[in-house]
């Protein structure tokens, strides 16, 4: 399939003019005196180049630099990056709001963009003109406009103000209109920024499952957003920009994020497993061998993940004799050394216990998704029989393992990030009355 969106080489350059001066003003006086002081000084030395201290300095950015990739139709592209990146650039180049300072963009159809609260409206004028407007700007017809009329306004859910003038609108209501004017004119390309995330998350969620939808139909949608979850249930390919490079261009759209949510940690990633090869912890009824935090696959992990999947702790170990008190697990720590909680393989009833039998056992606990907080955690093995001994005891002498959580902590737009208090756990709330 040919490609709908080739970018080559491109770059975007600005101008940044920076003042010397620290004032937070400049009073007439001061310009007055700074342009004597330049004439004196031109004046009293004709042949030599006159001074530009105190003037305004110029410095060159470049917001995209050497920038080359290609979108095939149907593609639904996740552009991800820090504040500054350069996101929003491309973007704008590629809706033709700005133009190019080097390279070029070639694009086969036409291009639907929705990049802040507003763009593309009128102020003076009503939603239901803005609409037609919009499908005009696309080069749309007004009977294929009128086509497409209700479908947009009960999208949008602004019915009753349909005939007010939008510059009355709130930001939400203008969020909601545009992108269903962005969505339902059929244009062969979607362009959305993170303007989404004024909308609340019933509307959010709308909004990405018509993305998905579009998508679907064969248009392209190219999705800037912060919300890593929203961007890897809706798109199969992302962008990593940096500083204006394109760091990455994958289909591996999870191990991309985790990458993104991993750069800028000043931690040091402590050890995720543990072996004993040391022959510690020797003891008649059992002698641990490996005791790990790892995902779904069953391995360690090797940097920071997102919480929206299930952790697995693993535990090795040879059981030298059967004995029915024997329990074995973990006690869970987080960066200030809290005790969160302890679990073992006596939790819950007795005929749900794991059959504990002489020789090699591995046993298996999932940690549940959404219900850790961001941070470091330290998980600490514990062994020992019921009422009698505990042979392998947390903060006494057992073995350590950590892992840290950054981001992905619920499919809300509000909580993208760290929550307040030690747990993020995502809980269903319904009005009752």
């Amino acid at each position: 399939m040919s490609a709908i969106i080739t970018v080559e080489n491109l770059g975007k350059k600005y101008h940044l003019n920076h003042q010397k001066s620290s004032q937070s003003y400049i009073a007439l006086r001061d310009v007055i005196a700074e342009k004597s002081s330049l004439l004196g000084q031109r004046m009293l030395r004709p042949f030599r180049r006159a001074s530009l201290e105190g003037c305004p300095k110029q410095e060159e950015f470049w917001a995209l630099k050497d920038v080359s990739f290609e979108v095939k139709q149907g593609e639904r592209i996740g552009i991800i990056g820090r504040n500054g990146a350069g996101k929003s650039t491309l973007l704008k180049v590629l809706s033709r709001i700005t133009e190019p300072t080097t390279g070029s963009v070639r694009i086969k159809g036409r291009v639907a963009s929705l990049l802040e609260v507003g763009t593309g409206f009128h102020p003076e004028l009503t939603g239901r003109e803005n609409i037609f407007l919009n499908g005009a700007i696309l080069g749309m017809g007004r009977a294929e406009i009128r086509k497409k009329f209700d479908e947009i306004v009960d999208f949008a859910e602004i019915e009753e103000f349909l005939d007010t003038p939008v510059k009355r609108y709130s930001s939400g209501m203008y969020v909601r209109l545009a992108f269903a004017v962005a969505a339902h004119l059929e244009p062969e390309i979607l362009v959305v920024d993170e303007v989404l995330a004024v909308g609340d998350a019933q509307f959010q969620k709308k909004c990405l499952t018509k993305m998905d939808n579009v998508g679907r139909e064969g248009r392209t949608v190219l999705f800037v957003s912060h919300n890593m979850g929203a961007v890897e249930n809706l798109c199969a390919r992302i962008l990593l920009l940096d500083k204006g490079s394109l760091c990455q261009n994958s289909n591996e759209v999870r191990s991309v994020i985790t990458r993104y949510l991993n750069w800028g940690s000043d931690k040091k990633y402590l050890p995720s497993s543990w072996n004993n090869t040391g022959n510690e912890y020797k003891h008649p009824v059992l002698q641990p061998i490996f005791f790990a935090v790892a995902d779904e696959q069953g391995e360690p992990l090797t940097a920071a993940v997102l919480n929206d999947r299930p952790l697995h702790v693993l535990i090795r170990a040879v059981i030298g004799q059967l004995d029915p008190s024997l329990s074995v697990g973990f006690a869970l720590y987080n960066e200030d050394s809290e005790l969160l909680l302890w679990s073992l393989t006596t939790d819950g009833p007795e005929n749900a216990w794991p059959k504990i039998e002489p020789g090699i056992v591995e046993l298996r606990c999932a940690l549940p998704q959404r219900f850790l907080n961001e941070g470091v955690y330290r998980l600490e093995l514990n062994a020992g029989l019921h009422c009698t001994e505990w042979f392998i005891r947390p903060t006494y002498n057992s073995p350590a393992v950590y892992f840290e959580i950054r981001g992905g902590l619920s499919d809300s737009p509000y909580w993208m990030w760290a929550r307040p208090g030690l747990l993020a756990p995502e809980w269903k709330w319904e009005r009752t009355v």
